[in-house]
């Protein structure tokens, strides 16, 4: 059985201390919170904006960074035309305004670079894999990239996140509309193939995206006879 995972803690606020662009529609957050956040790596948290009349809304935002000791963390957020939170955090926050937020929350979609993993993730929904990858290179574990595999699902080069951090690595990258002119496979949905080839024996599939995505994946995943006991879903929708 796995180990709980951490009780979410009360709202607390949170102090924007960095930002930066991953694309030209995401932008990563760092924030610095009461005390250490304990969070594990596929865990999110839920930000809430309250206006001065009084009106609240929140959404939730997978973790980006992995596990450690600090006070810590970053979220990665996508801008959303019609997102009330996305467009504040986008065109308003500045370093060193605060933001109340709760979590970590979500038990179910974690992993702990203990044992083999497939990560797919479809547009945004690399955020909180990005947490497991980097935590299988980072010195918390020492280094676990035998264990994890990615396979990320993006329209255009210009979509992909963190595009400079994983180059050079085990990754497979698929353009669903536009791929790149030296890429060999092509722009296409996502197949059986690709996840085929980065499948290690034994591994457990961590399906993050849209819920046409991870639908389409978890099919896929099911043709290839990986047991439904070892494929995890985290499906958003259009305000998350």
């Amino acid at each position: 059985m796995p180990d709980p995972a951490p009780v979410p803690r009360p709202w607390q606020t949170a102090t924007v201390v960095a930002t930066r662009p991953e694309t030209a529609r995401a932008r990563t957050i760092r924030l610095a919170l009461d005390g250490p956040s304990g969070h594990l790596a596929g865990q999110h948290y839920v930000v809430r904006l309250t206006a001065p009349d009084g009106y609240t809304a929140s959404r939730s935002y997978s973790v980006a960074s992995p596990p450690d000791d600090s006070n810590e963390i970053e979220l990665t957020i996508e801008r959303l035309e019609d997102g009330e939170v996305s467009t504040f955090l986008h065109d308003d926050l500045e370093v060193g305004d605060t933001i109340e937020v709760r979590g970590p929350i979500g038990g179910f979609f974690v992993w702990r670079a203990d044992t083999p993993a497939l990560l797919v993730g479809g547009g945004s929904g690399l955020v909180p894999l990005m947490a497991m990858l980097r935590l299988a290179r980072g010195p918390a574990r020492g280094d676990r990239s035998d264990l994890v595999r990615l396979v990320t699902s993006v329209r255009s080069p210009d979509d992909l996140l963190y595009a400079a951090e994983l180059e050079g690595h085990e990754v497979t990258t698929v353009f669903t509309r536009q791929a790149p002119p030296d890429d060999r496979r092509g722009a296409g949905r996502i197949a059986a193939a690709d996840l085929a080839s980065a499948l290690l024996p034994d591994a457990t599939a961590f399906v993050c995206g849209s819920a046409g995505f991870a639908d389409h994946v978890t099919g896929l995943l099911r043709n290839l006879e990986v047991p439904v006991e070892r494929i995890r879903v985290e499906r958003f929708g259009p305000s998350a």
